[in-house]
């Protein structure tokens, strides 16, 4: 088969490999129809994730149909189409059955291994373990495209922001970043009956596409303005947001979600940092704060494919660019400059 490969920073090729087979009982094997490009993949290629060695294929998103079972599978079935959740589970855990997925011990403690700690999605075949946990039946009336934006992005705004920032109906709640988690969070927050969503950005792009996901009101960071003071001014009583999710990854944009929220708020952390942030605590520790943080559990996906139809979320409004496997490079490339390219998330598809 073919697949994409890391050969280290800043290199990679769609290149002839051996077919993946089945090692376990449990695993199966998808050919992959649809797949999509991460952020997390890019730092992949910029050498940010020294776990990923050369030779690894890249991806952990997308869909397909089950080609091979093994006899341990019990629900999933050879011609199934299913979503490729990006976080592998056993279900049996500690971890698994207290929810928390994304830290599944038989998997080695952390649940995002394709594209990571075993082989990826950005392929035309990919071996799937503990695949009667990590493979999600598509419905017929959700299409492939959709269905691949369940397979990380959608629950990792949904489930690290709306869930862990306990939304609820008639909140005030700010996006602070509205990249493709951040509008994941925007659509979501919406759909659970937010009476406001206030996106945040510095990119004008972006922000004119909060409103299609469901912002209610935008922040142009680079307008000049006092950012917290114009989210304050958007609350109830001037008070503060009752959630800020803040879906960047940077010490400027937590400090502006933690500034914005008001008292017995919560700030929902999605973004990846790299390095520290400053809580001031001698502040804060009488406001009656919630922080949370989380990688993904995946766990949401069932629930989304609800909401899919029912018409309450439209996952479809992410996808702004679309490529064919032979077209990686591109695809790569317009990811990767996302904000020249107008570009949201990018779908790579198999030929006919």
């Amino acid at each position: 088969m073919k697949a994409l490969v890391y050969h280290g920073p800043g290199r990679k090729s769609w290149e002839d490999v051996p077919n993946p087979v089945l090692q376990e009982p449990t695993d199966a094997i998808v050919r992959m129809e649809v797949t999509t490009i991460c952020g997390t993949d890019l730092h992949i290629l910029k050498g940010d994730v020294p776990a990923v060695t050369p030779g690894r294929i890249l991806g952990h998103e997308g869909v397909g149909v089950v080609t091979e079972v093994g006899p341990g599978c019990e629900r999933v079935r050879v011609g199934d189409r299913v979503i490729v959740s990006c976080v592998s589970k056993c279900g049996t855990c500690e971890f698994c059955r207290a929810g928390l997925t994304s830290h599944c011990q038989t998997v080695g403690g952390i649940g995002w291994i394709f594209g990571h700690l075993i082989d990826g999605t950005q392929a035309e075949f990919v071996r799937v373990p503990f695949a009667d946990n990590g493979l999600i039946p598509l419905p017929e009336k959700v299409t492939p495209e959709q269905g691949t934006m369940l397979s990380d992005i959608l629950p990792t705004g949904y489930e690290i922001g709306v869930l862990y920032g306990a939304v609820a109906e008639g909140d005030v709640v700010a996006v602070v970043g509205v990249g493709p988690v951040g509008l994941a969070a925007v659509m979501t927050a919406s759909a659970a009956g937010a009476s406001k969503v206030i996106a945040v950005d510095g990119n004008k792009f972006r922000l004119e596409q909060s409103r299609e996901f469901g912002a209610t009101d935008t922040i142009d960071v680079n307008a000049g303005g006092d950012v917290v003071a114009q989210l304050r001014e958007l609350s109830r009583g001037g008070l503060g947001v009752d959630v800020a999710i803040e879906a960047v990854g940077v010490p400027a944009t937590f400090g502006v979600a933690l500034d914005s929220v008001r008292p017995g708020g919560h700030v929902a952390n999605v973004g990846v940092h790299g390095e520290s942030v400053t809580f001031p605590i001698e502040r804060d520790w009488i406001n009656n704060l919630t922080i949370t943080t989380g990688l993904v559990n995946a766990t949401t996906a069932p629930e989304l494919l609800e909401s899919i139809e029912r018409g309450d979320i439209a996952p479809e409004k992410f996808i702004t660019h679309r490529f064919t496997f032979d077209q990686f490079d591109e695809a790569y490339d317009t990811f990767g400059n996302a904000a020249d390219e107008h570009a949201l998330k990018v779908i790579i598809a198999a030929g006919d």
